[in-house]
């Protein structure tokens, strides 16, 4: 279903966000899905301005307390409209894993239905989507000692070397994984290596109760060309704003180069940098082209979707359709809403 067909009838006058209240809905929660740099925030954040709702990142970059220019996170005037749970949990020392997501999603999606609010999950990590939706397989916990060889590898002989090996081993994993995707390439031989089972046949024991229902929008870009030029002009800007003193900051840390803060799109080319690696000339192209390509993995993961209403991100009349849907789903009546909470 794309933006371009006739919003659904019209309502009666409506509860703004800040004098509205829940009485009722029939979905779960709002899943707002979309590839980097689209539009997810604004459109959120026009949406807290109609309507009570509880927006939960999905953000695995955001979790980390810190790294903000370079993750994109919200501001103080949107966090001030609209306050989002799920984000700076953790310190970048620390791993958090979809897992972990999924559990901390339930709860807030809870929270919000003890508040009268709509949930509403917004974000481009895709794996945890997928984790809340279907749940995970039951995989092994990370074994450091096997990452540190898997990594050793990788340096000596390159990432796509290892996608090789992988799609000799597990080809159907091979082929969901891009050949330059370290951490999905790391975590698929070290499972390998650790239960001697593909993990392609352990997403496929993957099982759990029956999905709860979702209101589901993906926001895509129709103009390819414009969306990158966003991607490289947010870039320039985020550098402007001090995005390598941040990432000075993260290099001070002395973190393991396989932790998954330091392998952030853009946060890995500006540390490659500040390691001698390359120029910061170097850095910005190599991070730009790292930023679009996890844009490309994420509208290939789009682009299967089923049960999804598909927006066209320029359209101006995104919000009004998903404000119309909103309402179709839940019963939004006048009431105060309650006191905001501090996120976490």
């Amino acid at each position: 279903m794309e933006l371009g067909s006739a919003i659904p009838g019209s309502h009666a006058p409506r509860a703004t966000g800040q004098n509205a209240a829940i009485t009722r809905g029939t979905a779960e929660a709002v899943l707002l899905k979309g590839p980097t740099c689209v539009g997810k925030t604004r459109l959120v954040v026009e949406l807290a301005k109609r309507l009570p709702l509880r927006v939960i990142s999905v953000d695995s970059a955001c979790v980390y307390r810190g790294l903000d220019i370079g993750t994109a996170k919200p501001g103080p005037e949107e966090r001030r409209i609209a306050p989002h749970y799920l984000i700076d949990l953790c310190y970048p020392h620390e791993r958090y894993s979809a897992a972990r997501f999924a559990e901390d999603a339930r709860r807030e999606i809870a929270r919000a239905r003890e508040l009268g609010q709509v949930p509403v999950l917004a974000g481009g990590t895709m794996l945890y989507f997928r984790a809340l939706e279907q749940g995970l397989a039951d995989l092994p916990g990370a074994d450091a000692a096997l990452r540190k060889a898997i990594q050793g590898r990788a340096r000596r002989e390159g990432w796509p070397a290892l996608h090789e090996q992988l799609r000799q081993l597990d080809p159907a994993a091979a082929a969901r994984i891009a050949p330059n995707d370290g951490a999905r390439i790391e975590r698929a031989l070290e499972v390998l290596r650790l239960t001697g089972r593909p993990i392609s046949e352990l997403w496929l024991d993957a099982s759990g109760a029956a999905p709860p229902g979702y209101l589901k929008f993906a926001l895509i870009p129709e103009d390819r060309g414009a969306w990158r030029r966003r991607i490289e002009e947010r870039f320039d800007d985020m550098m402007k704003r001090g995005w390598l003193d941040e990432a000075r900051a993260l290099h001070a840390l002395n973190l393991d180069p396989g932790l998954p803060a330091t392998r952030i799109a853009g946060y890995r080319q500006l540390l490659e940098h500040l390691d001698g690696q390359f120029s910061l000339d170097e850095a910005r192209v190599r991070g730009i082209r790292a930023t679009k390509a996890l844009g490309r993995r994420q509208l290939t993961w789009l682009r299967a979707e089923r049960d999804i209403i598909r927006l066209v991100a320029e359209n101006p009349q995104c919000v009004a359709q998903v404000e119309n849907e909103i309402h179709s789903h839940w019963q939004i009546g006048e009431g105060l809403t309650p006191p905001r909470e501090d996120c976490k």
